[in-house]
């Protein structure tokens, strides 16, 4: 009896290992199709000629200015209408180098008051619960 329990477990175990193909019947790559490419070439260019030292490269590109050009498409003149408000705001008579005197500490500000303080402090929102009231 214990030969034959030994013969049945004996052949369930084997017959475990014979599906599916095992090592030999499984999809690879076939390592005879793979072909050597020849090397890229570059054809000579005798027109380049190496940058002078101290010059900037050629490919450094200002990516502020690209992204500005791409957004607005470059320089474009200004329409009458606005011309005719940028005259009327006071355009000429601004000062050369005024953005560059803004952030100065010895600027003198203009005290506007708590009404503006208060506008620039508001939580950001979408206006619905806004109220407005006019002082007497």
């Amino acid at each position: 009896m214990r030969k034959l329990i030994l013969a049945a477990g004996l052949i369930s175990m084997l017959s475990a290992c014979g599906g599916g193909g095992g090592l030999f019947n499984r999809s690879r790559p076939d390592e005879f199709a793979v072909s050597r490419q020849a090397p890229l070439v570059i054809p000579p260019d005798f027109a380049l000629v190496p940058p002078a030292p101290g010059t900037p490269a050629a490919a450094s590109v200002d990516s502020s200015k690209a992204a500005m050009e791409a957004m607005f498409g470059g320089p474009a003149a200004r329409s009458p209408g606005e011309s005719a408000t940028l005259s009327a705001a006071g355009r000429a008579n601004a000062a050369a180098g005024i953005r560059s005197s803004v952030g100065d500490p010895a600027t003198e500000v203009v005290d506007k008051g708590a009404t503006t303080r208060d506008i620039i402090a508001a939580p950001e929102g979408d206006g619905q619960d806004a109220r407005a009231a006019t002082p007497q």
